[in-house]
């Protein structure tokens, strides 16, 4: 029997609501993402915004109708040198929720991550299989 993953590509979006699309849309261009498309939804009362870092697209949302409160518990970016990718984020001043970088025995020879605090709360991961 047919299922709906057998249509699927990849991953297209993640939706993230804000309460500053400004503040969001600063922070993960200081990340490296990019604004690929930004516009008013009239229709639903929302600020909307797609912002783009290689094949990974986030959706950033405001809406008026009411505050938001980090509903996300986190996003995870691949990276291949976390050990040099938090000493930059140190460097650069991001605020960092993690005990530095840390280890867990995850998949085959395990992961290394650390975590940032987004401006909604939201924990963004850098994470490295091993």
């Amino acid at each position: 029997m047919k299922k709906l993953g057998d249509f699927a590509l990849g991953l297209q979006h993640v939706g993230l609501p804000t309460n500053d699309l400004k503040a969001t849309i600063a922070f993960y261009e200081s990340l490296g993402f990019e604004t690929v498309y930004q516009v008013r939804n009239e229709a639903a009362g929302e600020d909307v915004a797609f912002l783009r870092l290689k094949n990974l697209t986030i959706e950033p949302t405001k809406t008026g109708r009411q505050p938001c409160t980090g509903r996300h518990r986190h996003l995870a970016i691949d990276v291949d040198d976390v050990e040099a990718a938090y000493r930059l984020a140190q460097e650069q001043g991001y605020r960092i929720v993690s005990n530095g970088v840390e280890f867990l025995p995850f998949w085959q020879k395990g992961v290394k991550f650390f975590i940032l605090l987004g401006p909604n709360q939201e924990r963004v991961e850098f994470n490295q299989y091993l």
